[in-house]
Formats: C-alpha cells, structure tokens, sequence
C-alpha cells in the first residue's frame, strides 16, 4: 500500500499559529487534475490532504472512485469545449495529465492536438501554473544517444506530433503578456508498476511477446508510477517556469535486456528474440514504432532542480515489494497548508 508523502519539518510547524482563522479546507490550494487515471490517483495518495483537489472527468461512472481518493469529480469533455465552463476560475495549480486525441478530428490536424487548445480556453487567466505530462517520443529517434532537455524535438509519429504541438501552446501562453502561466513540462518515457493496469512488464514476458535480437535492439527509458506521481508534485512547487525535466529512472538497458531482466526477476522464461526483418512482419505498427526508437535520457534536472530522489531508482527495485514508508529526507510535498503564511507556491514549499 502506498503511503503519503510526510515532509520531515512537519512535526516542527505543527504548532504554529495558522495565518488565518479560516476553516483548513478554504487554507488550502486547489489543484485541478485534467486527465486523472492511474497517475493521477497516485498524485493524489502522495498528496494526503495536503490540497483542495478536483478531477475532470468525462465518466459519471468514475465519480465515486475519484471521491474515495479525495477528489471532487467535475463533469467535463476536453473534446467538447462547452462542458469546460465550469473550469475557471476552478483551480490556480492545474496538473494535465490527459493526451491528445489517438485520432484526429480531420486529416488537416493529424499534427495538433485540440484538447489541449479547449483547455487553456476553457481555464482562461484564472490559472498560475501547470505541470503538463508529455512524452520523451518528442524526440524521435536518437540513434541510441545520450542526451539532456535542450536536444531539439524531431517527432517521429503524429502521435508524438500531436504531443509537441501541446507543449508549443502552453510555451506560447506561459509567455502571454497579459496572463502569464507557469508551466513546467515533464517528458517521460514508459510508465511502469506491479500494481497498473497495462503496466506491468512482467505481463508482457508471460505473453512470450518478443524482442529484438541485441544487433537490431533500442535503448529504451522507464519510469515507475510512483515516482512519477512523486515528479509531479515536486514540479508544482519547484520546477522552473517553462522549464522541460525529463521523468525518467537511472537505468540504461536496450529493450531486450530489459525485458530479460524481468524475466529473470519474476523467474520466467525469457522473450524470444527476432530480427527487425521479422519483427516487421509480425509485430503491429505501435510496437514497431517503439522499437525504431533509441535513446538514452540524461535526467540530472530531475535530481538537482526538482530534488527529487527516487524511490525506484531501476527496475531490480521497481519489482521488490512496494516501499510502505515514507522518506525522511528531500521531502517532495509540502507542509501542511495550516502552517504557511500563504497560498502561494513559494509558502508551501519544503525547505530542504
């Protein structure tokens, strides 16, 4: 089961006389999750009451779930603009956690992607700042490189098309004259844990899915949920404006090894390797696509500017029992609300 994150100063401000004599739930900052599956729910466990949070959802029959995790559901459609009235003015934190639509709504925007667009207009100046979930396909392939942030995007797929046109909107609205927005963009690569749906490797070794064999093989990336629901909150209070962090373990493995080493973990067979000829034949163009890609994530931002150490640090841990108790230093929450001066970001920020 996971645990709250308890910053190690919160015993030490608990006394303090709070700066007003509102109830706590009108103290604390609200956060607006767009977008709130896996991730989200996450983000909110991590969070332990620490905020006002509100969820929107497209799904009634969701409502109930996001109110056990401490959410308000709010009834809404990134693909139609007029159920987002509601959001201004909801929320100054937004986390965009949702992607842009698998399809296109016509062949002349397969590059774009409008959830995005609906959602700034729907959020309108009443937002301070946003921590958008992008993707390190950005990047298309690297040819195995290792690199930082500043590489230039140079997407592959319309997917991943899609996913720099939503990081090029909110780059134009942070910088907006009359309503500024701070944004941070996290790009990460693929999410994993024992306990997500549609994430966990082990599945995919029980599959006997196959691999490349090592002379056709990719670097791939991972991120463990937890740790990415961790990111997430150390980015709404520490990251830079419009800055890009990678979101990504310390791990360097080509696919196969990778996918071996879960095996060999789990004690099961493992993949079969095929060539990249007969891969082509017999795998589906998703699955192909991630395999044309390599790369290698330099995430020192991730350790230096956002201070985060990961509970996950590569795989071997990744596939041990789940970790129960909180960290004791480089806390990535904040202190209770009750024991800032304010609501600003800078107020509630862990001192470490």
């Amino acid at each position: 089961m996971r645990t709250a994150i308890v910053p190690s100063s919160f015993s030490s401000l608990a006394g303090r006389t709070p700066a007003c004599n509102k109830p706590r739930a009108f103290r604390q900052p609200r956060l607006l999750i767009v977008g709130c599956g896996d991730v989200g729910l996450r983000v909110a466990q991590a969070l332990g009451g620490r905020l006002r949070l509100r969820a929107l959802s497209s799904s009634p029959e969701r409502f109930a779930s996001l109110r056990q995790h401490g959410l308000i559901p709010i009834k809404g459609n990134l693909d139609q603009p007029r159920s987002l009235t509601r959001l201004r003015g909801l929320a100054p934190w937004v986390m965009h956690l949702a992607p842009p639509p698998t399809q296109p709504s016509t062949p002349n925007h397969a590059s774009q992607d409008p959830r995005t667009h609906h959602l700034l207009n729907a959020l309108g100046a009443s937002v301070e700042r946003l921590i958008y979930a992008s993707t390190t396909g950005v990047y298309g392939d690297a040819g195995g490189a290792r690199f930082d942030e500043t590489r230039p995007v140079a997407p592959a797929t319309a997917r991943a098309a899609r996913r720099v046109d939503a990081e090029r909107q909110l780059r134009q609205r942070g910088k907006h004259r009359g309503a500024p927005l701070q944004t941070a963009l996290l790009r990460i690569p693929g999410i994993y844990a024992l306990d997500r749906e549609g994430g966990d490797p082990r599945e995919r070794v029980r599959r006997g899915a196959p691999v490349l064999r090592p002379e056709d093989d990719v670097y791939t990336n991972h991120i463990h949920a937890d740790d990415l629901a961790r990111a997430c909150i150390a980015a709404l209070w520490r990251a830079k404006p419009q800055r890009v962090i990678h979101v990504c373990d310390q791990s360097e493995l080509r696919m196969g090894d990778y996918f071996d080493l879960v095996a060999d973990l789990s004690h099961l067979p493992r993949p079969p390797r095929l060539s990249r000829v007969d891969a082509a034949q017999q795998l589906g163009p998703m699955t192909l696509s991630f395999m044309s890609e390599s790369r290698r994530l330099d995430a020192t931002r991730l350790e230096r500017e956002l201070r985060l150490v990961l509970r996950y640090p590569d795989i071997k841990a990744g596939l041990a029992r789940p970790v129960t108790a909180a960290p004791t230093a480089r806390p990535d929450a904040p202190p209770h609300p009750a024991a800032a001066t304010g609501s600003s970001p800078a107020a509630l920020a862990p001192r470490s």
